[in-house]
């Protein structure tokens, strides 16, 4: 028994040495803990790529460019000009050598080269969009990872600090000049622009400065430098917030309130307007219609263009139509002396007739005039004039403002003949006598049946005047003749009676224009060319 006892306190020890207990049982539904996961180390932040955007005035310069234009223009007073090269400045937006300049800069250019700051060969460049009406051009340099300019966001205020930045006068050296903002909006029209947000600074330039920026103390654009005033210290840029959208436009490739010409606007002693072509770019609306360097665009859709010496009327008939209409033109070849007509975006130029050139010879000195166009050959502005019915419409110089509508009445029985409008700077004088200029123009059914040489058989001047033959006529809608009287009265004037007829040969129609000035001449193409008779 001693033994048995012994043996079972022997095992009973070996047991709680060994941790011998049963294990606590472990529910099935209760997932088994797992270990946890030993801590990783935190991502290092991606470091902010490195821009080349402009912080400071001093490293303005690096993105400030000088620009070289080629091509061959027509100047007006020096006339075709081969090869010629001109310098101008400009601005890199973009690290990928985006840049901003004025229209006038590169318009036209059959090449372009541009310097930038710290080498010493010139890189190529190409046009991406102008917009000749505001002045602006964008390009794309050659190559990447420019230095840029950035846009200043704040406001632009009368005595904010400016400077401008470029190259003026050729100079290969990059200047700096300081001034405030004198004026928030300045007047914008000029000869070669037509700009509505102009800011006017005393930051000095000078020739060559244009299409360089104007800059804060921080180096952030505020505005385009595109023209100055030197003898009074006047200063202009164009204003960020007109320039920005533009340029976001033009360097998609799209061009703005352009017909592809470098142009000006002229206004000459004796009266002659117009935009002058110095040069045209291959492709665009205005080669298309046949228009070249040394024209003159005199008129568009029917409006006189430059009458005031400014780009305003142009430039406000491309903003107020799309790219892609159809527009009337009017060229003066200067060259040739030839009249054309066709359409942006139709028909190509075609010389038309004038009686301007024609009978130019036949006309006296304008100094001799009663027309209130006297020393001048154009009358500037025109308006369009009706009968009482309001069948019968012609345009006339503004100047005539002594206008009858009423019927045409045969003088010796009374009987009304049809339908008629006269005017005159003075109708009694007009038809009274030959010191005056002037128009009548009728229609009559009754008439119909006269053929329109037998209709200028019954008119005779020849107690007055000296007859210089008969012609015929002819324009889309009507045929006919007409008769040239001259030497008429003490003022020599000049008669013309057109006798025509619409194709349906039922209606008569008579104009008659008494001339008297080189001004009297150009309202008689206005007139011939506009006369209608509405049925």
């Amino acid at each position: 028994m001693k033994k048995l006892g012994l043996l079972i306190l022997l095992l009973g020890m070996l047991l709680v040495a060994c941790g011998g207990e049963e294990p606590t049982p472990v529910p099935t539904n209760t997932p088994a803990p797992t270990n946890t996961p030993a801590p990783t180390n935190t991502p290092a932040p991606t470091p902010t790529p490195e821009t080349k955007a402009v912080k400071n005035l001093e490293d303005a310069r690096s993105a400030v460019i000088q620009i070289e234009a080629q091509g061959t223009f027509v100047d007006p007073s020096e006339g075709m000009m081969f090869n010629v090269t001109g310098r101008g400045s400009g601005f890199i937006i973009d690290e990928s050598g985006i840049a901003v300049t004025n229209n006038h800069v590169v318009g036209g250019a059959a090449l372009i080269k541009v310097f930038v700051a710290g080498e010493d060969q010139p890189r190529n460049a190409k046009i991406l969009g102008v917009s000749e009406c505001s002045d602006l051009a964008v390009i794309d340099i050659e190559g990447e990872d420019f230095p840029f300019l950035e846009w200043y966001e704040g406001d632009i205020n009368v005595g904010m600090d400016v400077f401008a930045a470029g190259f003026p006068l050729g100079d290969p050296e990059y200047t700096l000049t300081r001034g405030v903002i004198s004026k928030e909006r300045a007047n914008g029209e000029t000869s070669w622009a037509s700009v509505d947000a102009v800011l006017e600074h005393d930051a000095t330039i000078n020739p060559g400065n244009s299409g360089g920026p104007l800059i804060t103390p921080d180096g952030q654009i505020v505005g385009v430098n595109y023209a100055g005033a030197s003898s009074v210290n006047q200063y202009f840029a164009i204003s960020r917030d007109e320039a920005r959208p533009i340029i976001e436009t033009l360097r998609t490739g799209e061009n703005l309130e352009s017909i592809g010409v470098n142009g000006q606007a002229i206004l000459t002693q004796d009266g002659l307007s117009g935009i002058w072509v110095s040069a045209v770019t291959s492709g665009s609306p205005a080669d298309r219609t046949g228009i070249r360097p040394g024209d003159i665009i005199t008129e568009m859709e029917g409006l006189i263009l430059a009458t005031d010496g400014t780009m305003a009327d142009y430039c406000d008939i491309l903003r107020t139509h799309d790219p892609d209409d159809t527009l009337s033109v009017r060229v003066l070849r200067f060259e040739t002396e030839e009249v054309l007509e066709g359409q942006l975006n139709g028909r190509e130029l075609e010389q038309v007739f004038s009686f301007a050139q024609t009978l130019n010879e036949e006309v006296p000195d304008s100094s001799t005039s009663e027309s209130g166009a006297a020393g001048s050959n154009t009358y500037g502005e025109y308006v369009t004039v009706t009968d009482d019915s309001g069948l019968l419409q012609i345009e006339i110089p503004a100047a005539w403002r002594d206008v009858d509508g009423s019927a045409w009445i045969n003088d010796s029985s009374g009987e009304v003949l049809g339908i008629a409008v006269r005017a005159a700077p003075d109708l009694d004088g007009f038809l009274n006598s030959f010191n005056v200029p002037g128009v009548d123009f009728r229609a009559s059914a009754a008439l119909g049946d006269l053929g329109t040489e037998e209709a200028l058989d019954f008119v005779d001047f020849s107690n007055s005047c000296v007859y210089g033959g008969r012609q015929p006529f002819e324009d889309e809608l009507y045929t006919g003749h007409y008769d040239l009287w001259s030497e008429c009265g003490d003022n020599n004037a000049v008669i013309i009676i057109l006798a025509t007829k619409p194709a349906s040969d039922d209606v008569l129609l008579l104009v008659t224009m008494q001339i008297l000035s080189d001004a009297d001449l150009e309202a008689l193409d206005r007139a011939l060319r506009s006369f209608v008779l509405s049925q």
